[in-house]
């Protein structure tokens, strides 16, 4: 006779839960416009849930009352339309409701024979991606968790083509803007610190074509084996895009990988300025997208494409026994087969719902508005006195300082108006250092920004210079 146990909710129960968690998710969206920014000081909250393992149970709707007034609110508010720093997740409703559908089904799609369908909504995700890059139908690609996990299988895979079993003498180049990820991925992929070229940038940030043509051709002079030029489509710094068409010439002509490190800028190719700021990505042979950035999706979001999907299935392909019969066919993908992961979740449904739903051009049109927030925003301060602009927006993130008599002088004024304007918790900024020099930046990048969040921007930048 079968036994119910507590861990099979019953339907009242479900309802219940399902209920509760919608009210406080609906006035919790309901209040994001009033809601501060900035209530990470509160450490205390991280007390609060510190205890030993539970054995007594604890009502639901105790536990979400934990969740959402307390540990929630003692937190960075990326949601809010005034998050301006680092490069904001928006955290698309609509992705909620589909992992919470995608959760319930549980649906194992690593393999395709398993759940057929569910595993081509996936596909599918990531054949738009290809277009949207202006990849041919030869490419190939998966979701992950974001872009410091696709850029480590893009090193593997240009690894693996390139170099084979012996990596020893390869040699990576980048620019000294490059994110950290990349690394950090090419120590997890073996490489030792020396066989990492990290290249100064131009006057904009930009890694330079004859830069890295120098450095190539020192390299093979020392009998090394350059393999792998790694390009930014949008810096975290400072927002800059590299000229991804010289560069990618130049991976012709030496024969390296030429991968692309899309993870913020990538998506604006679906517009049209983006997609001449990003000519020559569509001739990378791998690019990194995070949809969690500028396609607004929740954290946990990422992609790599490449545009020979067998160079991935060469690198990611392994067998055993116990696995069920995989594809001998290019029309349908067994994701286990081209990626790290066999088992993972069914993160297709999070990207297919919402592109579903409102069509593609519902997020060119977001993205379109961003450049010109962005746009706007750079030229409003450009023209206040004591502002430099130390890093022009190529797409929607630019930096500026406040002007002093010298670096230390500079740096304290900068540092005392970022905090003004964070303190009013209107809008967060985060900064960075660029040359030595503190500065702040500006990521517009959220769904839920629009020109009256940037207006209240430059109130409080106009404020803040008054007494900083």
């Amino acid at each position: 006779m079968n036994v119910a146990t507590p861990l099979e909710l019953s339907e009242e129960t479900l309802r219940r839960m399902l209920g509760l968690a919608t009210d406080r998710i609906v006035a919790f969206t309901k209040d994001i416009p009033n809601q501060p920014v900035d209530t990470s000081s509160a450490m205390n909250a991280a007390e609060l849930v510190l205890e030993p393992i539970p054995r007594d149970p604890v009502d639901i709707e105790c536990l979400l009352d934990d969740v959402f007034d307390q540990a929630t609110r003692a937190s960075l508010n990326p949601v809010s339309p005034g998050f301006m720093g680092y490069v904001p997740g928006g955290g698309l409703l609509h992705a909620g409701v589909a992992d919470l559908v995608a959760n319930a089904l549980n649906r194992y799609i690593g393999v395709a024979r398993i759940a057929p369908a569910l595993s081509q909504m996936e596909a599918s995700v990531i054949s738009w991606f290809c277009e949207i890059m202006g990849y041919p139908t030869s490419a190939r690609g998966f979701l992950t968790s974001g872009g410091s996990l696709a850029n480590l299988s893009a090193v593997v895979t240009a690894r693996h083509t390139k170099l084979g079993d012996d990596f020893s003498r390869g040699v990576i180049y980048v620019s000294d803007q490059v994110h950290h990820c990349i690394d950090k991925a090419a120590r997890i992929a073996g490489f030792a610190d020396t066989q990492l070229r990290v290249l100064p940038t131009d006057s904009r940030f930009r890694l330079d074509a004859e830069t890295v043509a120098d450095a190539i051709e020192q390299d093979r002079a020392q009998g090394l084996e350059p393999f792998l030029l790694i390009a930014s489509a949008g810096t975290t710094n400072t927002g800059a895009v590299d000229p991804l068409d010289a560069l990618a010439d130049l991976a012709d002509e030496e024969d390296l990988w030429f991968h692309v490190d899309g993870a913020y800028g990538g998506f604006f190719r679906m517009t049209e300025r983006g997609k001449a700021i990003l000519r020559g990505i569509e001739r990378a042979d791998s690019v990194v997208l995070d949809p969690h950035k500028s396609l607004f999706l929740p954290y946990g979001t990422g992609a790599l494409l490449v545009r020979n999907g067998q160079h991935l299935k060469a690198t990611h392909s392994s067998a055993a026994d116990y696995l069920p019969d995989l594809q001998d066919h290019d029309e349908v993908v067994d994701f286990c087969e081209i990626s790290p992961e066999l088992t993972r979740p069914f993160r297709g449904l999070r990207v297919w719902l919402p592109m579903k739903m409102h069509g593609i051009d519902a997020f060119r049109d977001c993205l379109d508005e961003k450049l010109d927030l962005a746009n706007w925003i750079q030229e409003q301060i450009a023209v206040l006195p004591d502002i430099e602009l130390v890093a022009k927006a190529d797409l929607s993130i630019l930096a500026f300082v406040v002007k002093g008599s010298d670096r230390h002088s500079m740096n304290t004024r900068t540092r005392n108006l970022i905090e003004f304007i964070n303190q009013k918790n209107r809008v967060h900024l985060t900064g960075t250092r660029i040359d030595g020099t503190f500065a702040i930046r500006i990521a517009v990048v959220s769904y839920r920004t629009h020109l009256d969040r940037m207006e209240m921007l430059l109130e409080d930048l106009q404020d803040g210079l008054r007494v900083c």
